[in-house]
């Protein structure tokens, strides 16, 4: 089990980066935790990360945003980051139907994926340079 800084026993830089995650989702998830604990450097790296991408009005809203890092995270087995993106996509506005459709999205093109590279099937459609 992964050894978590707890809100309580932050100091310095990593207090500071929580009490900005506190505000951004209302709490500290523990995968902030984990990495404040081995090192508050990396805590501080990623959340600037999270924030870039996942935060700051972009090209994606951050539904889709949500949507998409559930599906990565199931694609790579992550259980505890499918859960939460799925929570926070639910946070965001994502419905049961859209979260029902993007598991299926998963399964159907995990399932295309195997398929085609177990065929060796070659590519006849490209996206435009």
């Amino acid at each position: 089990m992964a050894k978590l800084l707890s809100e309580e026993d932050a100091v310095g830089k990593a207090k500071e980066i929580y009490q900005e995650i506190k505000k951004a989702f209302g709490m500290v998830p523990n995968l902030f935790k984990a990495q404040a604990a081995v090192d508050p450097a990396w805590l501080e790296l990623n959340w600037k990360r999270e924030k870039t991408i996942m935060l700051e009005k972009r090209a994606l809203d951050r539904k889709t945003k949500e949507l998409i890092a559930m599906t990565v995270s199931l694609v790579n087995g992550c259980e505890y980051c499918s859960l939460a993106h799925e929570a926070m996509a639910q946070m965001v506005g994502a419905t049961t139907q859209e979260i029902v459709e993007a598991k299926e999205v998963v399964e159907l093109f995990s399932s295309f994926n195997a398929i085609a590279d177990s065929l060796r099937v070659p590519c006849d459609i490209t996206p435009r340079e």
